[in-house]
């Protein structure tokens, strides 16, 4: 293979994209694990070889998928043309997975639009889809990722308390369940020593924090939903999808936890039924991250600035 741009219409791109991570959802359903659960390390942000940036929204989700499926060790990826550019090289037999990005369209697009690969972002912007094949380094000969130190989880923990912190949000202890109520725009959390262990209290509270963050002073989302609505689905799915990017910024890794049971039956049919309803909840997430890391510190910021 050496076409890294591998066209695809925008339905075929959702089918595809989505199909990936309910069968994901669907082999770790049985233990309520998740594709952003990886055994016995940290989660880590997938990472483009070339450039170092961190990748974003869906592709995020998708690539944990894959990884996940296919049990890969580390989160490095590249298309077949970026890995031989760096003078490695792709083993025959492998099989890439899908990125997609997203850009803003102009006049030119017009052939685009007529073959239904526009659509229009939550500004009314009209945007096209062009979708990429990627390896993981894994799948590559001729390439050693680099060893990244991971630093004691005492520190680890520490730099997600002063996180937490730093958004502002009134963060209430007490009683046995986790929430937000929005009447009073706090989130309530059981004590500290309710909880499994530190990264457990802390993915809960990012949850939380997640939908403390649809506040109309914030990023002001409709969290009307109730319980066993599609609505109430995807908000979960977005929080929770959030709380999964921004542990993976602070190099946390969440257990599996026996809740989300009465969750993953709603996620998974909001995503059968609506295809575009994954890209949604991964781009509402990355607004949330986004705004999150906007309210750090520059300290803060430049700390984590190898991994968002």
């Amino acid at each position: 293979m050496t076409t890294d741009h591998i066209p695809h219409t925008r339905n075929d791109i959702y089918e595809r994209v989505t199909s990936q991570i309910i069968a994901a959802i669907e082999a770790g359903a049985g233990d309520y694990r998740m594709p952003w659960h990886h055994d016995g390390s940290a989660i880590t942000t997938p990472i483009n070889v070339a450039s170092s940036k961190a990748y974003r929204g869906v592709n995020v989700i998708a690539l944990w998928a894959a990884a996940h499926m296919a049990g890969y060790p580390a989160s490095i990826w590249g298309t077949y043309r970026q890995w031989q550019e760096l003078g490695a090289q792709v083993r025959k037999g492998e099989r890439g997975h899908l990125v997609v990005f997203w850009k803003i369209a102009d006049r030119r697009c017009d052939d685009h639009d007529r073959n239904g690969d526009t659509d229009r972002d939550e500004a009314g912007q009209r945007m096209f889809a062009r979708s990429y094949t990627v390896f993981n380094s894994a799948q590559v000969d001729g390439y050693t990722p680099p060893v990244t130190p991971v630093l004691p989880e005492a520190e680890r923990i520490g730099r997600a308390d002063r996180f937490c912190a730093a958004l502002g949000i009134d963060i209430r202890h007490g009683g046995s369940q986790a929430y937000y109520r929005p009447s009073t725009d706090h989130v309530q959390m059981p004590d500290f020593a309710c909880f499994r262990d530190a990264v457990a209290y802390y993915a809960v509270m990012l949850h939380e924090c997640g939908h403390a963050s649809g506040a109309k002073h914030r990023l002001d989302r409709d969290l009307s939903g109730r319980f066993g609505s599609a609505a109430y689905a995807m908000e979960e799915c977005t929080v929770e999808l959030l709380s999964a990017m921004i542990c993976a910024d602070l190099n946390l890794s969440p257990e599996p936890r026996p809740d989300h049971t009465r969750y993953i039956a709603s996620w998974l049919e909001v995503l059968r039924i609506d295809k575009r309803a994954i890209f949604t909840a991964a781009s509402r997430a990355q607004e949330i991250a986004d705004w999150m890391h906007a309210q750090q510190t520059d300290a803060q910021r430049d700390k984590l600035s190898g991994a968002v």
